[in-house]
């Protein structure tokens, strides 16, 4: 593993490349990845990526009339969700006003399948597909309810700026939640980690997606990525309150919260 990069560079993986050229470089790994992205999180972390999600959700807690913005989206599973537990909320109070989403990414193929996957009747008209960078919401301040990033933020050139764009368009006391591959609470369960994701994921990447380098620098990206408190240390620089964090499956990844 190469050291931290400099103020030029950022990683791309295990190799540290020019600031301007990691978006490109991104994109490009989830262009060539969108149309099996689905089906490989299922097979890389054996469907227990679905329960992480329904965990986001559960702690986003959605309400009826709020408005969620999903930075890096991609095919919109946590949007669907937060309008499904909102609509549930809604039921349980007579309510009839809707929650509503914005699912942002920076790749429009992804977008493009999250929108060819349809949409429930009951959500026509309440999720906007935007193409976008985090670094740069095209969002007004004070606009949102609650913000949601998952498995997306160590793919983020400048991870501080985009941190502060999120903090910005959240409405005061809006919530924040960031899921994302983290590191392993415990040296033997880090162990059994890389070996499945070094010596298996790649692999997969090969022969479901035929795409071994895409699949190589997702690992890469994960062992490049901060530990649980320095990303927590990095969320309150950024301005939010109350941050806190809860790990999933032996820290393989992490949920973390915080308050505008």
């Amino acid at each position: 593993m190469t050291g931290p990069a400099s103020n030029d560079t950022v990683s791309f993986g295990f190799r540290d490349v020019k600031t301007g050229e990691k978006a490109g470089l991104v994109r490009g790994v989830f262009d060539r990845s969108a149309r099996r992205y689905d089906l490989m999180n299922d097979l890389m972390s054996l469907g227990v990526h679905r329960v992480w999600k329904d965990m986001v959700i559960t702690r986003a807690n959605p309400q009826p009339g709020e408005i969620l913005i999903d930075v890096a989206g991609g095919t919109g599973d946590l949007a669907r969700s937060f309008l499904d537990k909102a609509d549930r909320a809604g039921a349980r109070r007579s309510s009839t006003t809707k929650a509503k989403a914005v699912v942002l990414d920076i790749n429009e193929q992804m977008l493009r399948a999250g929108v060819k996957r349809g949409l429930k009747p009951a959500h026509n008209g309440r999720i906007d597909w935007v193409t976008g960078n985090s670094e740069c919401l095209p969002l007004p301040d004070r606009y949102a309810d609650c913000i949601t990033i998952s498995t997306g933020i160590r793919n983020v050139t400048d991870r501080a700026s985009a941190l502060k764009e999120m903090r910005r368009v959240l409405k005061p006391g809006g919530r924040f939640l960031c899921l994302e591959f983290t590191k392993p609470t415990s040296r033997g369960w880090e162990k059994l980690y890389d070996a499945w994701s070094f010596n298996v994921m790649p692999e997969l990447g090969h022969y479901v997606a035929k795409d071994r380098e895409s699949y190589q620098y997702l690992v890469e990206s994960i062992r490049r990525f901060p530990d649980q408190e320095s990303f927590k240390a990095e969320i309150e620089t950024a301005g939010f309150r109350n941050v806190s964090y809860t790990n999933f499956s032996g820290g393989i990844a992490a949920l973390h919260t915080g308050w505008a």
